[in-house]
């Protein structure tokens, strides 16, 4: 089903500078896109058995080529002008739908010093074919930029405000009609990682998706008022895809600020909410996982003030979905719950095995072991601190990412010491049927209670070092235990990648305080994010002279964790220390062709 499992298909410096980062800035990584799924489902009651995702009946003249056209679920949405806000953040509730055949996409880039490449797949008798996008048109792995360009004017037909979107064909979506398949096979957003390797991107035929992004670093400058905004996809798009030039009008209306403070559902056409719930977990480069409170009402309030990281633990992301296109037919939310996979974001809760393993551990030759690998830090910046760090202090803070590249799954069981904070972890292997082959000890899992931690880590995962200029002196240290979860997609395009892995943010992943017994699982394509956000994640720096310096990522450090390759476990950054104490900056070159600090 996966491409990762097809043959290969024939297919025709600058640094950026950084002092303390301000709270506004801390915000900025916290909601990235709407590409963030919500947990809730575009779909039909209707039950199509033994339905795959794209079936459809066979002929002689089946469709090669989707159809494409863009829609508007609502004409009217209502937001709010939030007091002290530089602007709105809307989603209009437009979607592109599809039809004939899925809309599908491979994009995969060779290695950081190559671009990315995108590639439209294209099935026709039972085979793949690629066709690739035009240079340029795809620069990373969030979706296709520029594709939706809305223009708004007020009620003298004025143009006051104009923007142009990305679109991620893993946005929240859903079927539009009865026959639709029941449920999509494609992953769940895009990835916003800046060292993605490997995505996969669509849209089952008969589903619709969002097309829209909400931009939480430039929100629109609209007044109160009555606007009309006109929607359009980029020309380039509709030539190379054969769209339909329809631009949909929808009348938007911006409230005052209220003095009751957050408004709690959706706007007309799908809204932006942050009320805290305890379903809903943000999930990283993944998508988030939420819900959404219907169509009529307003949006909901913008960020807080408070800094979180993309691990979630702290805020759940309230994505912008509407829970029905109603233009287009009838159709009911289903919500969240078992066997509810059409859209559903909020995985169940993964369970450890129901006692310890017993008889004598063993690892046969030929099982599937992961094969953890390092990202390059990035997300590099001098702090004062977050909470847990010592005041009046510099810190070198960054994120920080191991990935599995497969071919098995990281399988970790964590069985606990009766009366302890502690518990023994076991590794389990499976075979290719899924059927557990094997165990070995490998270390142990400790209960952290810092304040946005508070669940179950897994102590032998991975840590982190300063390098000197040589590479040779280790300045400063840390080992970080971590929680496993799924929060990145950082190549869907790997032997037996995993598009939808259960556990994608902590509340699935980590434990409670009381647990017996936990399960952390890194999925085969997947990466695990730990932010400068969270307490430990970084270095201080207090006292250390200026000068060039390499953040060194380490998975498996003690190599007590069985896997395919120990080669590919470290990850070098440079960074360049600078100012005086108390004003410290860091100067981070671009890693190749990826530049971003």
């Amino acid at each position: 089903m996966a491409l990762a499992d097809e043959e290969p298909m024939t297919t025709q410096q600058h640094s950026t500078t950084s002092g303390k980062k301000s709270d506004s800035q801390r915000n900025k990584k916290r909601l990235q896109h709407s590409a963030l799924a919500a947990g809730a489902a575009l779909a039909v009651v209707v039950s199509v058995a033994g339905a795959a995702p794209g079936a459809g009946t066979a002929s002689s003249a089946a469709p090669t080529k989707p159809k494409l056209r863009l829609v508007a679920a609502s004409d009217s949405v209502t937001t709010e002008r939030y007091e002290g806000e530089p602007g709105v953040y809307l989603d209009l509730g437009t979607y592109v739908t599809v039809d004939d055949v899925p809309l599908e996409f491979k994009v995969t880039r060779k290695s950081y010093k190559d671009p990315v490449i995108a590639e439209q797949i294209i099935r026709k008798g039972g085979k793949a074919q690629a066709k690739r996008l035009p240079p340029g048109m795809v620069k990373d792995f969030a979706g296709l930029p520029g594709f939706l360009e809305v223009s708004f004017t007020n009620a003298a037909g004025q143009e006051v405000a104009k923007s142009k979107g990305t679109f991620c064909p893993n946005n929240a979506s859903g079927r539009i009609r009865p026959d639709g398949p029941a449920t999509s096979h494609f992953p769940e957003s895009c990835s916003t990682n800046p060292f993605t390797l490997g995505g996969v991107w669509g849209v089952e035929k008969g589903w619709a998706t969002n097309a829209g992004s909400v931009d939480y670093d430039n929100p629109l400058d609209l007044q109160a008022g009555e606007y009309t905004a006109k929607v359009s996809i980029g020309k380039v798009y509709r030539d190379f895809f054969g769209i339909p030039n329809d631009q949909p009008t929808i009348k938007v209306t911006v409230l005052p600020p209220s003095n009751g403070g957050e408004s709690g559902s959706g706007g007309g056409g799908g809204g932006v909410g942050l009320a805290a719930r305890s379903s809903a977990h943000h999930a990283g480069g993944h998508g988030g996982q939420g819900g959404h409170e219907g169509h009529a009402g307003r949006m909901s309030a913008p960020p807080t003030s408070h800094h979180y990281g993309p691990r979630g633990a702290d805020m759940p992301t309230i994505p912008a979905f509407p829970n029905a296109l109603i233009d287009l037919g009838t159709a009911n939310h289903l919500g969240d719950g078992p066997g509810h996979t059409d859209g559903s974001r909020v995985a169940p809760a993964l369970k450890a095995a129901a006692q310890r393993p017993t008889g004598r551990a063993a690892v046969p030759a030929n099982v599937p072991k992961p094969d953890l690998r390092s990202l390059p830090a990035w997300d590099i910046a001098v702090t004062d601190g977050e909470d847990g760090d010592v005041a009046g202090k510099d810190y070198l803070a960054f994120s920080a990412n191991v990935w599995n590249a497969g071919p098995g799954p990281l399988v970790v069981d964590g069985f606990r010491k009766p009366g302890k904070d502690l518990m023994d972890a076991y590794q389990y292997f499976y075979d290719a049927n899924g059927k557990q082959v094997g165990y070995t000890p490998t270390g142990t899992m400790e209960w952290d209670p810092r304040i946005g931690h508070e669940h179950w880590h897994f102590t032998d995962f991975a840590s982190y070092r300063l390098l000197s200029a040589d590479q040779k002196e280790e300045v400063r240290s840390g080992k970080e235990a971590f929680c496993l979860a799924n929060t990145d997609a950082i190549d869907y395009t790997v032997k037996n990648a995993n598009w939808h892995p259960y556990n994608t943010d902590l509340s699935t992943a980590c434990g409670e305080k009381s647990a017996l017994s936990v399960r952390e699982v890194l999925d085969v394509g997947s990466g695990d994010t730990y932010t400068q956000y969270r307490p430990g994640q970084s270095f201080d720096i207090t006292g250390l002279p200026n000068g060039t310096y390499y953040i060194q990522v380490i998975a498996n450090p003690e190599k007590r964790l069985q896997e395919t390759n120990l080669d590919n476990n470290v990850a070098l950054r440079k960074v360049i220390l600078g100012g005086t104490e108390g004003a410290r900056t860091v100067t981070v070159p671009p890693h190749d062709l990826i530049d971003v600090k």
